[in-house]
């Protein structure tokens, strides 16, 4: 199998950078914070091999695409359009979604907006929510919540300060406190007042073996190169996201969908995740599965990529 081939296309108002590996029925990877293409490396071997064109964009903001100045050019609105460009750039009829991270919120949107064009959708990590009238800054407010890590997200300038003054060493602190590999105490949700974001992690001695020297490597040059900013906005955004999915408030997706997450995630501790979970029957009335891996942590993908790519070839072998 030959390697993923990087290109870049024009979209309507973004220039996007994007790998692609094998041909066939297109299956298009979105990952999230703080990652890259480069993150699906694995699953897109495994999905080329088995007769499918795999495709991960550098998502707006990040790496070789590029990262409008805007905050409020990273509205979902934004970022499923962006996806809808590229199925159209690369002279695709349809796709199937696969979203990690912030990549999930993201392919579940635009298999809830966009139905004629994404036919079937697995979301890793953050759990499928239908637009709801209250954005989360909101909820935590209300419920005197101050210092979560995604408040502390939402002044420009202050996150980027942090990340961008050793870029690998942050890129190991988030990718090695967030994994199943770091102890159990290990939790960043919650910042102490004055505290910043890495200041709650732990830089590891050794690199656990799905996190190898190479790939460190990459990811910080591609953060040194682009900076944190982009993906940052992704966050300023939960407002106006808000606001601009009220017509779709309460919507299920019905195309066929499946949910995958490690059961060390800190994700899945969020107050309303299990919630979320549980409404599936009803949010995703066409679920054919919800897997959570024991041991694995956030970085589902690449902690357990032999489980992943056999549950994403199970399910697109079913569709």
């Amino acid at each position: 199998m030959t390697e993923p081939i990087l290109e870049t296309l024009q979209l309507d108002d973004i220039r996007m950078r994007f790998a692609s590996q094998g041909s066939g029925p297109l299956v298009l990877f979105c990952h999230g914070w703080p990652e890259s293409w480069y993150s699906w490396r694995h699953q897109m071997a495994a999905v080329a091999a088995a007769g499918y064109r795999a495709v991960a964009p550098d998502m707006r903001g990040y790496g070789g695409t590029d990262a409008p100045d805007n905050p409020a050019h990273y509205s979902l609105l934004h970022l499923v359009g962006d996806l809808v460009s590229l199925l159209k750039a690369l002279g695709e009829r349809q796709a199937v979604l696969v979203g990690h991270d912030w990549g999930a919120p993201v392919a579940w949107h635009a298999a809830l907006l966009r139905p004629d064009l994404f036919r079937a959708v697995v979301g890793m990590s953050v759990p499928y929510a239908p637009p709801w009238r209250t954005d989360l800054l909101s909820a935590l407010e209300k419920q005197g919540v101050h210092d979560f890590y995604i408040q502390y997200f939402q002044t420009p300038g202050v996150a980027e300060a942090e990340f961008e003054r050793d870029v690998e060493a942050s890129m190991r602190r988030i990718y090695y406190s967030g994994s199943g590999d770091a102890p159990a105490q290990v939790s960043f949700g919650m910042l102490a007042p004055g505290a910043g974001y890495l200041d709650h992690t732990i830089d590891p001695k050794v690199l656990p073996d799905w996190m190898g020297a190479d790939d460190m490597a990459y990811y910080a040059g591609e953060f040194r190169r682009a900076g944190f900013r982009g993906g940052l906005n992704w966050y300023r955004c939960l407002r106006l996201n808000a606001e601009l999915l009220s017509p779709w408030r309460g919507a299920p997706i019905q195309q066929p969908s499946m949910f995958i997450a490690g059961a060390r995630d800190a994700v899945l501790r969020f107050p309303a995740s299990q919630s979320q979970i549980d409404r599936y029957p009803t949010t995703l009335p066409g679920l054919r599965g919800c897997h959570i891996l024991e041991g694995a942590g956030h970085w589902i993908q690449r902690e357990r990529a032999t489980q992943v790519n056999t549950l994403i070839l199970e399910f697109l072998e079913g569709l």
